[in-house]
This record gives C-alpha cells, sequence and structure tokens, in this order.
C-alpha cells in the first residue's frame, strides 16, 4: 500500500522524527509512505506530488491546516483522486472540538471557527481520529500519530550528566506548566546544576506570534528564566532531540494545557523514556499510568512539595534507572511504530 501524508513537515519543530520512522517501518512491513511535495534531494524525507499513485491519504493537523507546498489546486486533486473511505484526518491539535479554553490555553478562538473547522474535517474524510484514548465527540477515535522506537533508549547513567535539567520543545502555552518545574527548583537552586531550554520562544518572542495575534500563547517570564540562570539555546533537528535530552538527569514532560484537558500525546510523550534521562512527568498520575505503564506514576512531579521530588533525582538519580527500564519495556510493547502502521493500514482498509 502506497500512503501519502499530507503535513506540514520541518525537521526542527512538530513530529518530523514519527514521520521518518513511519517511512522506515512501513517499509519494512512492505508498504510505503510519502509525504506530499515536491521532490528534494537535501531532505531526508520521501516527498512526493504523484497523487495517482496514492492508495490513500492522511491528512495530519499539526500546529496549522495549512499546505507547505503546491497550489491552489491541491485539495481537488487529492479529493479527485483519492476516495473519501481511503482518507483519514489526524487531529493532533484537539481542533476537531467544540471550542475549549482552560488555563490561559484554546483550541479555537470562537464558536464559529470551531463549527467552521469541524465542518472542513469531516468534508475531508469520515475517518477521524485524535491521538487520546477519550475523544469527546462520538465520530472521532483514537490513533496516535507518535511512537516509540528502542533505537532511541540512551544509557541510564544518569550521575554523568553535564545538565540537572533540560527541556527540548517550543514555548507556545507551555509556560504555566513549566513555570511550576522551576518554582520548585528555585527552592532548591543551590543543589541543582545547570538547566537549559531549547526551542523557540523562551527568551524572545517569535517573529510570527505577533502577525498571528498568539502574543499570549508564547508569554513567558523572562526575569525568572535570567533568575535562575536557565541557558536557552535555538531549535535543533529531530536527529539531536534526544541526544540532548541525554545531557541531563531530568527533562520534563509537560503539556499545553489544552493537550493535558484533552488526554493527548505528543512526540515528548515518547522520546523522554527513551533518552538517557529521568522524565519527570508534570501531568496526571492517572494519565501518566495509563500511557507509561504501571509504577510510572513514582515520576510525577507532585503537588505538595514538589522540591523534595527533584532533589531526591539530583542526589539520587541511579534508583530511578530501575523505574525507567519498566516504563521503557511498556512503551515497547504497546507503543511501537511497526504496530503503530499496521493499525493505520487497518483503518485505511476497514
Amino acid at each position: 500500500m502506497r500512503i501519502m501524508l499530507l503535513y506540514y513537515l520541518y525537521e526542527d519543530a512538530g513530529s518530523a522524527q514519527d514521520v521518518h520512522y513511519f517511512v522506515r517501518a512501513a517499509k519494512e512491513l512492505g508498504h510505503e509512505i510519502v509525504v506530499y511535495g515536491p521532490p528534494d534531494p537535501k531532505s531526508p524525507f520521501p516527498w512526493s506530488l504523484d497523487v495517482a499513485s496514492a492508495d490513500a491519504v492522511v491528512f495530519i493537523f499539526e500546529w496549522t491546516q495549512m499546505m507547505r507546498h503546491g497550489d491552489k489546486l491541491d485539495v481537488a486533486r487529492i479529493l479527485g483522486h483519492v476516495p473519501r473511505n481511503r482518507r483519514l484526518v489526524i487531529d493532533c491539535d484537539g481542533a476537531l472540538n467544540a471550542r475549549i479554553q482552560v488555563r490561559g490555553d484554546y483550541n479555537h478562538k470562537s464558536d464559529e471557527e470551531s463549527e467552521a473547522w469541524i465542518r472542513h474535517a469531516e468534508c475531508l474524510s469520515d475517518k477521524l481520529f485524535q491521538p487520546s484514548f477519550r475523544p469527546r465527540r462520538p465520530n472521532v477515535k483514537t490513533y496516535f500519530f507518535h511512537g516509540y522506537s528502542p533505537e532511541w533508549e540512551q544509557p541510564l547513567d544518569l550521575d554523568k550528566r553535564e545538565l540537572a535539567m533540560a527541556y527540548v520543545g517550543h514555548s507556545k502555552f507551555r509556560w504555566g506548566p513549566m513555570e511550576r518545574v522551576l518554582s520548585a527548583v528555585e527552592k532548591i537552586r543551590g543543589d541543582v546544576g545547570r538547566l537549559a531550554i531549547v526551542g523557540h520562544g523562551w527568551d524572545v518572542m517569535p517573529e510570527w506570534a505577533p502577525q498571528m495575534q498568539m502574543e499570549s500563547a508564547y508569554y513567558t517570564d523572562k526575569e525568572m528564566l535570567k533568575r535562575l540562570g536557565v541557558e536557552i539555546v535555538p531549535p535543533i533537528p529531530y536527529k539531536e532531540v534526544i541526544g540532548w535530552m541525554s545531557k541531563a538527569v531530568f527533562n520534563p514532560v509537560i503539556y499545553r494545557p489544552l493537550f493535558e484537558e484533552l488526554g493527548f500525546v505528543t512526540c515528548r510523550t515518547f522520546e523522554t523514556p527513551a533518552a538517557g534521562t529521568i522524565p519527570l512527568f508534570g501531568l496526571g498520575s492517572e494519565y501518566v499510568k495509563e500511557i507509561f505503564g504501571p509504577g510510572a506514576e513514582r515520576l510525577v512531579l507532585p503537588e505538595h512539595e514538589p522540591e523534595a521530588k527533584l532533589l531526591d533525582m539530583m542526589k539520587n538519580p541511579l534508583e530511578y534507572a530501575e523505574i525507567i527500564h519498566g516504563v521503557r519495556a511498556h512503551m515497547r510493547e504497546h507503543h511501537g511504530y511497526e504496530a503503530r502502521v499496521k493499525e493505520l493500514v487497518r483503518l485505511i482498509e476497514a
């Protein structure tokens, strides 16, 4: 089967690593996955504009619904060549819901925008999915467009890290969860070493935020970041993400409030446990057990005296390795890319 992904793909943002492993797993299973766009010999991804040869098309909506390449007739060509029952929509942003506002985050700015987005998705396909075990709309089902690869797994010699904390990800709607982690760090700052955050928008407002009227989404407390001596690093290519996380004793696993509310997963959900670091879950214990397996709740940042958990991680990092090994075993069993591709093919053929 030849599957074409419609996705606004960048190598230093979003789910580029997932696309890479989906492509490879599909090939190993006798299928082919390509990304819609003109061929690019400098890109590691298989680009193609040959819609006529596609057996199925998967629209992946993540941070934008625009198409990166092509012209104004792209959608017409796609809908004309690929039957409706061979088209899927995967909503990675929570847009396929009525308007939601939670702790300063939102999926739509108005009810009208929500209704228009839902109509748009339903025009493309009857097969609608979100990366959550509990989609809220009855015609939306579960599919995780993110996965786990054992190849990522790094040694857990956590007493040899150059950083105390690292976080790889952009700042969009994430200051609240990050502030909770940093507030705990601040109480024990003398016992915690270097801190680093990699990504857009932490120290400087991204240039596109004012144009999109999204200044509030990229708010950060720059004085707090300076006070704690947090090192801000520019975005990195997807191939460097796990290596960068492995520089630190612990890495926060935090979501924007909307994703936490909807029970979504993200690419970091699966990459962080494989890195040579302690995943510090700034998420609910029940969600953590469901996604990461029994025992993973011991890695949750508690509401009461969170600084004590951080201090224990800093002083006894190797004691957390056994917990992480259990999390990795759970991820290998339940979230591998081969299983993801097999499920995708089944959903296409259903």
